[in-house]
């Protein structure tokens, strides 16, 4: 857990795919994070978190729904919602603050 967080003092926007195996949804993201990368390159970095697997982490950020996509820079949240985003609304968030 303390590698997260120190994952996410980063000065490079941080993007956390929360999600699940039993997430129908969640098997959505995974394509729309790929374009994401591909057009932000170093400019962003990625994560996806098995809130089953990090409960702790999932727990202490209050987690309570899958796919959760959040936003983190220098420790702080930037963004978090719920649900299925698409990538260019990912590119557009992350670009706004970077």
């Amino acid at each position: 857990m303390a590698n997260f967080f120190e994952l996410i003092k980063s000065d490079i926007p941080v993007l956390i795919d929360f999600s699940a195996e039993w997430c129908g949804p969640c098997k959505m993201m995974p394509p729309i994070l790929k374009k994401v990368k591909e057009a932000l390159g170093d400019g962003v970095k990625i994560l996806k978190i098995d809130v089953d697997k990090n409960q702790a982490i999932a727990q202490k950020l209050q987690i309570r729904n899958v796919p959760t996509i959040a936003m983190y820079k220098n420790g702080n949240q930037l963004f978090r919602q719920a649900g299925v985003l698409q990538a260019d609304q990912l590119i557009q968030l992350v670009k706004q603050h970077n």
